[in-house]
C-alpha cells in the first residue's frame, strides 16, 4: 500500500473513530426502531412493560456504554437523563439500579440475532470498488476470551486445566465471519475452550450456513483442512488458506495451461 492510500485509510479510520465517539443512545434506538430493522426488532422483543428502560432503551444505551471510554453505568444512566431533558420528556433519577436490570433481562437471542441482521445489512451496502473482483471476501478467525467468574460460566465454560480449581477464570473460544469489505461482523459461534469438538474447526462448521455461492473464503493455516474445503467448495465458495507447515506440496508434478 502506497503513502497516498494509506494516509486516506488513517484519515477514514479517524473519521469514522470520531463518529463512534459522538454517536448518542438515542441514534441507537433509532437505527434499531427504523425500517430496515423494525420488523426484526419487534419480533425479537420479551415481554415488557414500558417503563424508562424498555428492552430497546436498555440496548441502544447498553451499546453505547461499550463505545464510552468511561464505560461504567451512572455514564449511561447519565447521558440518556440528559437527552431526555433535551427532548422535553419527564426528568428521570439516574440511579443506575433500574438500568442494570433491564439490561440483564435483555434477551441473548434478541442481541445476537440484531448484531447478524445489522452487519448482512452494512456488508451488502459495501461499495462496488471494495469488493475483490466484484466478490464479497470472508475472513474467518478464532480467539479465545475470559468468561466472568460465575457458576454457571465454569460450568458451561470450564477453566484450563493449569489453572488451580477456585482462582481462574472460565475461558471460551470464538470464531468470528467478518465482511472485508465493511469490516462488519457476520456471524460467530461460541463454545468452550477446550474439550471434544470445542476447537476452532469444529467451531466454523455450525456457521457454514451463512456462505454462499461465489463468496471467497479467507483464513489462516489452521483452517487448512480436506473437510472443510471441500465443504465450502460444495457450496459454490472459494477459499484462500495458508498450507499448513506439516504438509509438503510438489507444484513440479501439477499440470499448468495444458503442459506436464
Amino acid at each position: 500500500m502506497d503513502r497516498n492510500a494509506r494516509n486516506v485509510l488513517h484519515q477514514r479510520q479517524t473519521r469514522i473513530g470520531r463518529q463512534a465517539k459522538a454517536t448518542q443512545a438515542v441514534e441507537f434506538f433509532n437505527v434499531l426502531t427504523s425500517p430496515e430493522l423494525l420488523q426484526t426488532t419487534e419480533a425479537l422483543l420479551p415481554q415488557h412493560r414500558e417503563r424508562l428502560y424498555p428492552p430497546t432503551v436498555a440496548l441502544s444505551m447498553f451499546m453505547r456504554q461499550a463505545l464510552e471510554s468511561d464505560g461504567s453505568c451512572q455514564k449511561a444512566v447519565n447521558g440518556w437523563a440528559a437527552q431526555r431533558a433535551a427532548d422535553g420528556l419527564r426528568p428521570c433519577s439516574v440511579r443506575t439500579g433500574g438500568y442494570c436490570r433491564a439490561r440483564q433481562r435483555l434477551p441473548l437471542e434478541m442481541v445476537s440475532t440484531l448484531t447478524r441482521e445489522t452487519g448482512h445489512l452494512l456488508s451488502q451496502k459495501a461499495l462496488v470498488p471494495w469488493l475483490w473482483r466484484g466478490r464479497a471476501v470472508k475472513l474467518v478467525d478464532g480467539t479465545c476470551i475470559s468468561m466472568p467468574d460465575t457458576p454457571e460460566n465454569q460450568e458451561r465454560y470450564p477453566q484450563p486445566s493449569t489453572q488451580a480449581p477456585g482462582v481462574g477464570f472460565p475461558l471460551a473460544r470464538l470464531v468470528m465471519v467478518i465482511c472485508l469489505a465493511s469490516g462488519a461482523a457476520l456471524d460467530m459461534a461460541l463454545g468452550p475452550h477446550s474439550g471434544k469438538g470445542s476447537g476452532e474447526l469444529g467451531l466454523v462448521r455450525s456457521l457454514l450456513a451463512g456462505f454462499s455461492p461465489g463468496d471467497v473464503i479467507l483464513a489462516d493455516a489452521l483452517y487448512c483442512n480436506y473437510w472443510l474445503i471441500a465443504s465450502l467448495m460444495g457450496a459454490g465458495a472459494d477459499v484462500l488458506f495458508e498450507q499448513n507447515g506439516a504438509r509438503t506440496t510438489d507444484l513440479s508434478t501439477w499440470s499448468v495451461a495444458g503442459t506436464t
